[in-house]
């Protein structure tokens, strides 16, 4: 398997792109498949408060923490690597990977890039796709939905958002649907993974006394998110082959 990059991000802030790092990391670590991860709200990031032993904060303007994540791909260890990005910095960040030659090194078949843009409920969205579109068009491109926060998405017209999308390689939408409100609050509160809360494990790893109820809702949204997950062919983008890996 080829070293995979998953950049998770937006250039709208509020859409939720750290919860889908971390459900992403979740459901990497259920298939046991290897992954780190890059949290680029620099100096103080919210995805390594979850996920700490598998994340690096870093400065994805900086050129000696770009070369933190690109140089060690190939001898890393975890086989994935997921950027997520902070509010902003999406084509930032895709610009960069352009100008090191990491996007020809894709196109060469060095690396797998799966670019997971998760789009706010405006308009405006489609002119991000556009931004973004000439640094994306050899990545694997998911367009997604998160509804954590109660978000309302329109309907775009199919002719008009065609014409933003012909030039990006769309391998389909993932939604990601609400959580229960007092599960997903007792999650932040615990600061530990969403699997680790469905496990009943604090964040020392030893047992915790988290609600029944809860961990119930919380197992049955990470469910659904894997079966989309696997409805978009997310495996297979990223060079694993289902047989390979259990459930």
């Amino acid at each position: 398997m080829n070293p995979t990059v998953i950049l998770v991000g937006a250039d709208k802030g509020g859409v939720g792109k750290t919860t889908v790092s971390r459900v992403l990391l979740d459901h990497l670590g259920a298939l046991k498949i290897s992954a780190r991860a890059f949290d680029t709200e620099y100096p103080r990031g919210t995805l390594k408060r979850f996920h700490p032993s598998v994340t690096e904060i870093v400065d994805v303007t900086s050129s000696s923490d770009q070369m933190k994540i690109l140089d060690t791909l190939s001898n890393a260890g975890p086989s994935v690597s997921i950027i997520d990005v902070r509010a902003g910095q999406l084509s930032l960040t895709l610009r960069m990977l352009e100008e090191v030659g990491f996007l020809d090194a894709v196109v060469a078949g060095q690396f797998n890039f799966l670019v997971f843009h998760v789009i706010g409920p405006s308009i405006s969205s489609l002119d991000e796709i556009a931004d973004i579109a000439p640094y994306a068009s050899d990545a694997n491109y998911f367009l997604v939905k998160n509804f954590i926060n109660d978000t309302t998405f329109f309907e775009w017209d199919p002719r008009t958002s065609a014409a933003y999308f012909k030039k990006i390689k769309r391998l389909g939408d993932i939604t990601i649907p609400k959580l229960n409100e007092m599960a997903y609050e007792q999650v932040e509160l615990a600061g530990v993974p969403f699997a680790s809360f469905v496990n009943n494990k604090n964040a020392a790893g030893g047992n915790a006394d988290f609600s029944f109820v809860l961990r119930g809702y919380v197992r049955t949204w990470l469910r659904n998110i894997a079966a989309d997950f696997d409805r978009v062919g997310l495996l297979n983008a990223m060079g694993v082959t289902l047989s390979k890996r259990s459930r």
